[in-house]
């Protein structure tokens, strides 16, 4: 960065960051499940569960980074990781009810992993560079992070929908296999990350300057942290955009492989199309960058509602292969938004409370991304979601998607226009962030 070396924490963060979130298994996600036995509701209501698990467990884990440490939480997250994977990889098939249980418990392992992961790996990388006077470095460690997990992303996309693909895998192995045993080839190669991912985190180190006079119990500082943010309207308004946009766009993202599916496109582009979308986070970070010297916070999420927008109507009122070209804005969307809320809300916030707020973030975008997926479930099911009418309830409740983007995203955008940092860019936040 600017020729100088990264720390050892923030290298291991950046390794994490990519072993962790990049899974083979994420181009056939909803046909993975549906492959193997469970119904498209089914698969919308374990969703809610994983997010659930994310929401009980988000605040206590977050105080405890605060107070004990951020390594024995990423430490713990990798290794909730590699069991995770291996309750998905030695799933029993044949058994519905048995499978479903099953893929619960996978689940709540991953939210939990998710929410021990969440904001202690962040912190500990950002104070890294806060005690060594490297602060205004983070955007471009961000920007790394997303080209790095752009590159991760197209590897596993191309190489997850290949294996998954008997055809593909029987003509180059010369074999006979089935639909049903390719279909965990993905996840046998998660498997391999997670064990990465729990060997990078075992060689973080908490920085010097952790011993920041945490609040005197976990609860406390979690109400505290809690008291802080409904008082700082800036960083409350950040958390409110992100649960906002987040919910919907992760919502339509884990329906991607049955829209594919939908729109006529082979299990065997899947790969393709997400390593297509995947490069776009090797330009966007440059795009963030320059909308953040450029422009306001207030404008920056103005920028992420109209790329957002533009896609889910373009997604919902298509019903052809040419659809798939308008994810390409939804996704590019959703890069600029963890880019501008990772960067403001790191910089509004104190070490002592950085983790738990950052839990906070995360927990209000589980939450609205467990409502959403529950609420979606239920109206699919209402809609008569059958195996023969699928794809046309499908093709039906993605209309709802853009209508209620913009139903959430325009009153808050009226509200928090009248927010000091909104309007201008202070470098301390209302409400006394340092």
């Amino acid at each position: 960065m600017a020729g100088s070396r990264l720390p050892g924490n923030v290298r291991l963060f950046l390794a994490f960051r990519v072993l962790f979130n990049a899974r083979f298994y994420y181009p056939v996600l909803a046909v993975f499940f549906t492959d193997l036995g469970l119904s498209l509701d089914q698969y919308a209501w374990l969703n809610v569960a994983w997010a659930f698990s994310i929401v009980v467990f988000e605040l206590p884990l977050g105080a405890v980074a605060d107070r004990v440490g951020r390594r024995p939480l990423v430490v713990g997250a990798a290794f909730l990781m590699v069991v995770e994977m291996a309750v998905l990889a030695f799933a029993p098939t044949g058994r519905p009810t048995l499978l479903f249980v099953v893929f619960l418990v996978n689940r709540v392992l991953s939210g939990l992993a998710e929410a021990a992961a969440s904001g202690a790996d962040e912190a500990l990388a950002y104070d890294t560079l806060v005690a060594e006077g490297r602060r205004d470095e983070w955007p471009r460690v961000l920007a790394l992070l997303q080209r790095l997990m752009s590159v991760a992303f197209m590897v596993t996309m191309l190489l997850g929908a290949a294996v998954y693909d008997p055809v593909l895998v029987n003509r180059v192995l010369g074999t006979d296999l089935s639909q049903l045993q390719t279909a965990r080839f993905p996840v046998y190669l998660t498997l391999v990350l997670a064990l990465g991912a729990w060997a990078v985190a075992v060689r973080m180190r908490e920085p010097a300057a952790e011993a920041h006079d945490p609040e005197p119990e976990d609860l406390a500082g979690v109400l505290g942290a809690g008291r802080w943010i409904r008082r700082t309207r800036f960083v409350l308004a950040l958390i409110l955009f992100f649960l906002v946009f987040d919910s919907i766009a992760r919502l339509f993202v884990t329906l991607t492989s049955s829209y594919y599916r939908m729109i006529g496109i082979p299990a065997a582009f899947f790969g393709v199309l997400g390593a297509a979308f995947g490069a776009l986070g090797l330009v966007s970070p440059a795009l963030a960058q320059r909308v953040l010297r450029r422009g306001r916070p207030w404008g920056s999420f103005v920028v992420v509602l109209a790329l957002a927008a533009f896609g889910l109507f373009g997604i919902a009122g298509s019903d052809g292969w040419w659809g798939a070209l308008f994810v390409m804005p939804l996704i590019v969307g959703w890069h600029l938004l963890a880019f501008f809320v990772s960067h403001y809300l790191n910089d509004a916030t104190d070490s002592r409370r950085r983790a738990t707020v950052l839990s906070f973030k995360s927990l209000a975008g589980n939450v609205a991304y467990g409502a959403a997926g529950g609420l979606y479930a239920l109206l699919y099911r209402l809609s008569d979601g059958t195996a023969a009418t699928g794809d046309a309830v499908l093709a039906r409740t993605l209309r709802w998607l853009p209508w209620a983007l913009i139903a959430m995203a325009v009153p808050l955008l009226i509200w928090s226009r009248g927010i000091p940092r909104m309007r201008k860019d202070e470098s301390v936040s209302e409400g006394g962030g340092k």
